[in-house]
């Protein structure tokens, strides 16, 4: 198997070559074969990584204890963990396998990044690929959820895919490995345990060649995503725009397409959208109508749906924020810098130039309010901010991304990127020019 494991790597992973990797151990067969296999290669800097989730008392002690006599054994560094994790679930609300796979992985790249380690290696092979695929498949999935695990997601690297658990088991064998047996595998309460130990034995049983077959299928599985993926882009490019972090999708071409729903699936489907029959009913909803997720809101708005991460810090978001004289910049909630200058230069909706002893300080930046209005340069008399963003057909989110620059709470000197008020203008009688400018953080 070492022989197949190296051209493996050689073939498909020659990017790890050099590299310092963490291979994660639970102590069981196939991490103690990963472990092996990946020091026997000598062409990357190998430590061990082990978490102790405390869910099986002293089981999961001694599960510890041998990770590190393992790595004593192959004279690699090992770094370990204890977490409790069902304090944790309880705490965050997760399923006890949830949990263990979100404190594991965090884990884990926090090891990267302390530790300079360039990937990490998991031990998940072709049986496990199997279960995945048959757990999204009964819980109902696209296309993404039927080509199984991706044996590159970031840093996270998994060299065991085309190795099947039985070949595993007799490597480790030949080689007379020490592993440790979880009990908790033999519980079938847990869906993934009851595919492995009751319904892929069937299905094995039925087509002795079934693992075989099923590793080619998701093979031209992942070759049809990936034409998929292309013609997906292609019509991105022609119907979403982006503008800062605002993205809009062009109702008109997107219907045009054949199949409409399942391009705008494939355009929104990394938003945490769950209720995809309202998301398809926005291309005829009435303006105005939205979807928010934990992440993103998504609003029909008039010709585009509109697509905006929800705000982190909406405190920060709404507050007004108070600027006093001699501060020479700001970067929340946006990033803005004043300058005294002797001369006007080079000026753009980002750059605006104002007479300083019109200002009152501390200026004031906050989102507008009804009943805003201003004095717009170019124009007489004065206008409602509503009305400006009425004729500029801004959108809701657009409106609600927008800040005002003022002197006193509601004199408005500035619609931030967007038009100054001709009341602050510098004039032939102005002594102290300020310059006041957004930068992009």
């Amino acid at each position: 198997m070492f022989q197949e494991f190296q051209q493996h790597i050689e073939k498909n992973f020659s990017f790890l070559k050099g590299k310092k990797v963490l291979v994660a151990v639970s102590g069981g067969i196939d991490s103690v074969v990963l472990s092996y296999l990946v020091n026997d290669l000598t062409t990357v800097d190998v430590s061990l990584a082990h978490c102790n989730f405390q869910l099986r008392g002293t089981e999961s002690d001694l599960d510890e204890v041998y990770v590190k006599e393992l790595g004593e054994t192959l004279g690699l560094k090992t770094y370990t963990i204890a977490f409790q994790t069902d304090a944790y679930s309880k705490e965050h609300k997760l399923s006890t396998q949830l949990a263990a796979r979100q404190l594991r992985y965090d884990w884990f790249h926090t090891l990267l990044k302390e530790h300079s380690f360039d990937y990490i290696l998991t031990a998940h092979h072709a049986d496990d690929n199997l279960e995945t695929f048959l757990i999204n498949l009964s819980r109902g999935t696209g296309l993404d959820g039927l080509t199984g695990i991706p044996e590159v997601n970031d840093a996270v690297v998994r060299p065991l895919l085309p190795f099947s658990r039985e070949e595993i088991e007799a490597y480790a064998k030949e080689k007379e490995y020490q592993w440790r047996e979880d009990a908790s595998n033999k519980e079938t309460k847990y869906l993934r345990n009851k595919l492995r130990l009751e319904v892929i034995p069937k299905l094995k049983e039925v087509s002795p060649n079934f693992l075989k077959s099923f590793k080619n299928t998701t093979k031209y599985l992942k070759e049809d995503k990936k034409i998929i993926d292309q013609n997906v882009k292609k019509s991105a490019s022609e119907i979403i725009t982006s503008d800062g972090e605002l993205t809009k999708i062009n109702i008109k071409k997107t219907l045009a397409l054949p199949n409409a729903k399942a391009y705008l699936y494939r355009f929104l489907k990394d938003y945490n959208f769950t209720e995809w029959e309202d998301v398809y009913a926005l291309l005829q909803a009435q303006s105005g109508k939205q979807i928010v997720t934990k992440s993103h809101i998504l609003l029909k708005d008039r010709d585009f749906l509109l697509l905006l991460r929800t705000s982190k810090n909406s405190e920060i978001q709404n507050k007004s924020i108070f600027i006093n004289q001699g501060v020479k910049e700001i970067t929340k909630p946006i990033h803005l810098s004043f300058e005294n200058v002797l001369k006007t230069e080079k000026s753009g909706k980002n750059i605006i130039y104002v007479d300083k002893k019109s200002l009152n300080f501390p200026l004031i930046l906050r989102k507008w309010q009804e009943g805003d209005y201003f004095y717009p340069t170019g124009m007489k008399g004065k206008k409602k901010v509503s009305k400006y963003f009425k004729d500029e057909k801004l959108s809701m989110f657009e409106k609600q991304n927008i800040w005002l620059l003022c002197s006193k709470e509601n004199e408005v000197i500035w619609i931030v990127n967007k038009r100054l008020d001709r009341r602050f203008l510098p004039t032939t009688n102005t002594t102290e020019l300020f310059k006041i400018s957004t930068l992009k953080l």
